[in-house]
C-alpha cells in the first residue's frame, strides 16, 4: 500500500500527534470475513470504474482492524451491535402514531420487506425530488404513513432501526446508483471529499485515500468505506451512524462541521457509498 503523501499533509498530521512515522503498517489484505461460519462477505474487490483514477482495489474497514476485533465481528454472539439490531426489529413491529400502524403494517416482516434495501441507499427518490438516506426514508414513513413523531436523525432509536434494516442486506454487494438525477448530488459529495478544511488543512482524501494503511493514534487508517455502517464502535460502546462519523472527522480537522441530515452530509454519504460499490453490506459491523 505505498502511497505518495504531500508534505503539508504529513506536517498537519504530525502537528495533530496522529501519525506514526515508522513506516506503513500493513493490514492483512487477504483476510477473509465469514460470519457465523456461514456468510462470506466481500472485503476486498476491484474499485468501481468511477474510482479507478484514484485506486485499483477497495477494502472494507474490517481489513484494517486488529485480529481480535475482526474475530468479534465474525461471530454474532460476540458482536454487541447485534443487540441493537434486535432492538430495531422490535421498533419495526411496534405500533406508533395516530394511524395505528407499525413499519410492518406496510412493509411486512422486516426479513422480506427490507431485503436488499441497504445495498442501494442513499438513492434518488422521484416523488420527493431528492436523494434520500435510509434515515430520511424512515422518518418520512413515520410522519406520512404512521402519523408518528420522527426520530432524531442521530439517536438511539434511529440507530437501532437502521441497524435492523441493514442486517437484512448483509452479504449483498453495495450497488448505489450515481447517474441520472442523483448525479448532481454525487458530484457535490465528491467535491466535499476532496476539499481541504480546517486548521489542519485536511480533506477526507488526505487520510482515507492518500494514507490508508498508515497508523493514526495507534490504529490503522482505513479507506473510509461506509459499507459497514451502522457501526458498533468499541471506543464509545454504542451504535454509530454514518453522519455522526462524518461530524467527528470534520471536527478532527479543526473545522466547523455540518449537521447530521444536512444537504452536505447527504451528498457526502452518496459519494462515499459509491466508492464502496462491490463490497458487501456488513449489516452491523464492529470497529475500534
Amino acid at each position: 500500500m505505498t502511497k505518495l503523501t504531500s508534505i503539508r499533509t504529513l506536517a498537519a498530521l504530525a502537528v495533530a500527534g496522529s501519525i506514526a512515522f515508522g513506516g506503513v503498517a500493513q493490514a492483512d489484505e487477504n483476510a477473509e470475513l465469514v460470519v457465523n461460519g456461514e456468510i462470506t462477505l466481500v472485503t476486498k474487490t476491484a474499485a468501481p470504474d468511477h474510482l479507478k483514477d484514484a485506486m485499483d482495489t477497495i477494502y472494507s474497514g474490517w481489513v484494517f482492524r486488529s485480529d481480535e476485533t475482526q474475530a468479534m465481528q465474525a461471530d454474532d454472539f460476540t458482536n454487541p451491535g447485534i443487540l441493537d439490531a434486535e432492538a430495531g426489529v422490535e421498533l419495526w413491529n411496534a405500533v406508533d402514531g395516530t394511524e395505528g400502524k407499525s413499519c410492518a403494517s406496510c412493509h411486512g416482516a422486516i426479513e422480506e420487506g427490507m431485503k436488499g434495501v441497504r445495498a442501494v441507499y442513499p438513492k434518488w427518490n422521484e416523488a420527493a425530488g431528492e436523494v434520500r438516506t435510509m434515515e430520511m426514508q424512515v422518518n418520512d414513513c413515520r410522519k406520512t404513513r404512521m402519523g408518528a413523531e420522527p426520530y432524531k436523525y442521530v439517536s438511539g432509536q434511529m440507530g437501532r432501526i437502521v441497524s435492523a434494516i441493514s442486517m437484512q442486506s448483509r452479504g449483498e454487494p453495495v450497488n448505489v446508483a450515481i447517474d441520472g438525477k442523483a448525479a448532481e448530488t454525487w458530484a457535490k459529495g465528491k467535491e466535499l471529499y476532496y476539499t481541504r478544511t480546517g486548521i489542519l488543512d485536511l480533506s477526507c482524501a488526505s487520510c482515507h485515500e492518500e494514507n490508508y494503511g498508515n497508523m493514526i493514534r495507534a490504529d490503522h487508517l482505513s479507506q473510509g468505506q461506509i459499507n459497514g455502517f451502522p457501526v458498533y464502535r468499541l471506543n464509545n460502546a454504542k451504535i454509530n451512524q454514518v453522519h455522526d462519523r462524518f461530524k467527528g472527522c470534520v471536527r478532527d480537522t479543526r473545522a466547523e462541521t455540518y449537521n447530521p441530515g444536512s444537504p452536505e452530509f447527504i451528498a457526502l454519504e452518496l459519494y462515499l457509498a459509491s466508492r464502496g460499490n462491490g463490497l458487501s453490506v456488513e449489516g452491523v459491523s464492529l470497529r475500534n
